[in-house]
């Protein structure tokens, strides 16, 4: 199809600029949430202690990556009061521990962290525990690693970058190797292809540079500090970003090596025509049909140089798998390959989409783009959206874990706006389809003639890269020449219409050389192709926007699970004991079962009921219950039970040491008539790892 007019391209213009301004805005979404949640920590938040700790101690739900900052404890004169290496505790990759000074001062300590979650995004948080008698005043948590910094929004932001660059490389690419070979003698979509390129290369070193400062929460002045690269370099992340550079470095020598050798034979094919336009009679100018040599601008595209771009691409699309969600959580094994082949098919789709958006508004005047070429990419859009819907499905369950994450999830509220953004840009391909469908049908004006006559037929003018289809025919003469990429014989079937406007003489020239009237309805379905394939590639950005927000935010399956795990660390389970007693009246036998919660060191709630001979609860009129420490002599504590007219307890129990302590209970069950009984029940130390 022919550049479009210029009145065409305001719109267009337009809808890019809206699809940029949605960009950035997702792409400067917020922090990202990280994987990886505490759940325990010893000592504890807001623990008090009666002598000072040795070490620190954190535990999460995943294994994390430390460096020199994860940990750091601050005293109550806001001094550092850690010392050595942060290390692995016991060698579990799932832990932090840092050693502390000796001799620390009572009063309350801040310890401050910092870790890289499995799936390469940072978590950050802070705690304070006290030795001897809290701080009346404590010192502020430092901001030194905050989650949202100026790095983080870069990183965020270059993240969706190297996205975009990636579908263009890609989708440029397979355009031109599966669907229209001629596309690769065109400037606009060389300059495409080659900025796709660009684009990928230059975000990948800007995201290397800026993954230590990301980390660690420090400012872009560390972007400059050598042993930060140098750690980067040497993790998962920045080893997945080196090779996505030597793979692009690869790519890149191929591509010239193949453009060069291209560029050889094009100047070899025209000396040789000029050669054999030299040596012809006068009679020679009248070219038969079907004689006619393959351009020398359309490059012939063989196994080898698919093969070699399949191996890139799959290559590429790996170094996102191997170091994001898809490398953590469930099935390990089949998301890195489901992610790998949901990352190409939007590539292909995506990428592919701008490339035909660009040949049918920015090609050279007179260009036209076959519509086998169009229906091809229509049926490769089509299979690339079932396999981006197929893998979608799969991630979509492995990250959700339920479908009420659907709404009470970022993560999933993400992914239904994704799925919105889907669906509308499924609506406007079937549209682009219709339009491809009604283009490839529209029957051509042609005339008849006998097999045996020699048929005239127009020789388009090159210039520059493309062809015109409204130029002169050209009868003989030095001015004959090979078509160009954009002659409608470029089309592999004769029969298949080319996506071609009527001449500026309002004539559309046939394959014999004759001219008609212009066909209303085919420039209907042009206008209509343009707009909605326009459409789609502008939404297809918003979903590529949106899809760059969702891997840097938590899903909620390990979301859930993390509360789930934090929930039951911080509150241990309860310590139940279950205490018979017969005060040898009739109906005087039961049961009491009574709970500490949460039945370790420290302050405890104890809760009892009590039961009658039919195991239904009862009232009493008074119990009582005391503790005994027997091997400590400690004891005995009341418990100071309260009756709640159903059951007893109380809340302000505090059992100092761990370990087996004998329970007194007395039941009174009426005025006269009460027994005492003991059971041991054990008591468990405060978590240390």
């Amino acid at each position: 199809m022919p550049t479009a007019p210029r009145r065409t391209r305001t719109p267009l213009t337009a809808l890019l600029l809206v699809g940029a301004v949605l960009a950035l805005l997702f792409g400067g979404a917020g922090p990202a949430s990280a994987h990886a949640t505490l759940t325990r920590s010893a000592p504890a938040d807001t623990s008090v202690l009666k002598t000072a700790p040795q070490h620190i101690t954190l535990a999460f739900t995943e294994n994390v990556s430390l460096s020199d900052g994860s940990l750091r404890v601050l005293s109550p004169k806001n001094e550092r009061v850690d010392r050595g290496a942060i290390t692995h505790a016991g060698g579990k990759g799932s832990t932090a521990r840092v050693l502390l000074r000796g001799k620390l001062a009572e009063g309350t300590y801040i310890v401050s962290w910092r870790v890289v979650s499995a799936d390469s995004h940072p978590v950050s948080g802070a705690f304070t525990f006290s030795i001897g008698t809290p701080s009346a005043a404590t010192a502020a948590v430092p901001d030194e690693s905050p989650d949202d910094t100026v790095a983080s929004r870069l990183y965020g932001f270059f993240r969706y970058v190297a996205y975009g660059g990636l579908a263009l490389l890609i989708g440029v690419a397979v355009f031109a190797l599966v669907c229209w070979p001629a596309a690769a003698g065109l400037r606009p979509l060389r300059k495409l292809l080659i900025g796709g390129w660009t684009t990928l290369a230059a975000s990948t070193v800007v995201l290397l540079l800026l993954r230590g400062p990301y980390e660690t929460g420090q400012g872009l002045s560390a972007v400059a500090d050598p042993s930060l690269l140098g750690r980067t370099i040497t993790g998962r992340t920045g080893a997945a970003l080196g090779t996505r550079l030597l793979l692009l470095a690869g790519a890149g020598a191929l591509a010239a090596l193949f453009t060069a050798r291209h560029r050889r034979t094009a100047e070899q094919t025209r000396h040789e025509s000029a050669a054999d336009a030299a040596d012809r009679t006068d009679t020679s100018s009248t070219i038969t049909a079907g004689a006619t040599a393959p351009p020398a601008d359309n490059p012939q595209f063989g196994t080898g140089a698919r093969a070699a771009g399949a191996l890139f691409a799959l290559g590429l699309a790996l170094t996102w798998a191997a170091a994001e969600h898809a490398s953590t959580g469930i099935q390990v094994p089949l998301a890195i390959p489901v992610s790998v082949l949901h990352l190409l098919a939007m590539a292909v789709w995506l990428g592919g989409l701008v490339a035909l958006t660009l040949a049918l508004f920015r090609a050279p005047t007179g260009t036209v783009i076959p519509a086998t070429a169009v229906a091809r990419f229509s049926r490769l859009a089509f299979t690339a959206v079932a396999v981006l819907v197929v893998t979608g499905v799969y991630q979509s369950w492995r990250q959700l874990g339920s479908l009420n994450a659907l709404t009470t999830t970022e993560y999933g509220n993400l992914l239904r706006l994704k799925v919105a953004a889907v669906f509308l840009v499924l609506t406007a391909a079937a549209f682009s389809r219709r339009w491809t469908a009604q283009l490839s049908q529209e029957p051509q004006t042609t005339e008849t003639h006998s097999a045996a006559e020699p048929q005239r037929v127009r020789v388009a003018e090159r210039v520059g890269v493309g062809a015109s289809s409204g130029s002169g025919t050209t009868e003989g003469g030095d001015n004959a020449g090979p078509p160009g990429p954009g002659d409608p014989t470029d089309s592999s079937d004769p029969s298949d219409s080319n996506l071609s406007d009527p001449d500026p003489s309002g004539s559309s020239p046939s394959a014999s050389g004759s001219s008609g009237p212009p066909s209303s309805s085919s420039d209907q379905y042009r206008r209509g192709l343009r707009r909605s394939v326009a459409t789609e590639a502008v939404l297809g950005v918003v979903v590529l926007a949106i899809t760059t927000v969702l891997t840097g935010t938590q899903p909620s399956r390990a979301a859930e699970e993390s509360a789930a795990a934090a929930t039951a660390s911080r509150r241990p389970p309860a310590a139940v004991a279950t205490v018979p007693f017969d005060v040898g009246t009739p109906n005087g036998q039961g049961k009491v079962q009574i709970t500490f919660d949460p039945g370790q060191v420290g302050d405890n709630t104890v809760q009892a009921l009590v039961f009658g001979p039919d195991t239904g609860v009862s009232t009493v009129p008074e119990l009582r219950l005391t503790l005994t420490h027997r091997a400590q002599r400690i004891g005995p504590l009341d418990a100071k039970l309260v009756d709640r007219k159903g059951y007893w307890w109380t809340e302000s129990l505090r059992l100092p040491l761990p370990g087996t302590w004998t329970m007194r209970l007395t039941v009174r069950t009426t005025d006269i008539d009460q027994v005492t009984v003991s059971k041991d029940v054990t008591i468990r130390p405060l978590p240390d790892y």
